[in-house]
């Protein structure tokens, strides 16, 4: 299995990615601040949903094909960044509601679909796991697959915890700005905003030398 030195390296390497800022960053941080510590919360555990789900398929190999077929990468990415923009659109057409309200209709399991989603259709990410984790495999050391399912795994967990942190500074700063009279208006275009700089980022985002 991996050698515990390599496993210490591979977490410093994880949060130092994790503390650049990020679409997971922003994502967590935009729901945090408009719906509270929660839904901060519930996209964190989305986004670790959507890594060992990322995990799953670089380990059985299914990453690599998708990544071997050319068009893969433009599909990914469109698909994601019209998702993001229905986000956008959704944030802003909730009209006048109060954040809680707003809040209280998205619901926990609707703030973990979306993360869950937005992760999974993006293409980066999918490339990360193909780049990043084999890094620190070794074959000499067991089965290359059981190996990256540990790794995936540590990710994840490492992911959760380190945006489970940030979900609930960013929702106390939220629950802070609900005492202004114009807050859920301001939460809601922050939101949006977000949401469509994202799409743009998708749409912007060169196709990789290798891979895809």
């Amino acid at each position: 299995m991996i050698e515990l030195g390599t496993l210490s390296l591979f977490l410093v390497a994880v949060l130092s990615l994790f503390l650049s800022p990020g679409p997971n960053m922003a994502f967590v941080l935009s729901h945090g601040i408009a719906l509270g510590p929660r839904a901060g919360f519930a996209a964190g555990l989305g986004i670790a949903a959507a890594d060992l789900v990322h995990t799953l398929c670089a380990a059985t190999g299914v990453t690599a094909l998708v990544a071997a077929w050319p068009p893969s990468f433009d599909l990914l990415r469109y698909a994601g960044a019209l998702y993001l923009l229905w986000l956008a659109w959704q944030a802003l057409r909730s009209g006048g509601a109060s954040v809680p309200a707003h809040a209280e209709r998205s619901g926990f399991a609707r703030v973990v679909r979306r993360a869950w989603l937005n992760n999974l259709v993006n293409p980066k990410a999918l490339l990360f796991f193909v780049v990043f984790l084999p890094q620190f495999v070794d074959p000499a050391r067991g089965g290359v697959p059981a190996q990256l399912a540990v790794l995936g795994v540590t990710l994840s967990l490492a992911g959760l915890g380190f945006n489970t942190a940030l979900g609930a500074c960013s929702g106390m700063i939220g629950r802070s700005l609900q005492r202004r009279r114009d807050a859920a208006g301001f939460q809601r275009g922050l939101l949006a905003t977000v949401m469509i700089c994202l799409a743009l980022r998708l749409l912007l985002i060169d196709r990789p030398s290798k891979g895809f």
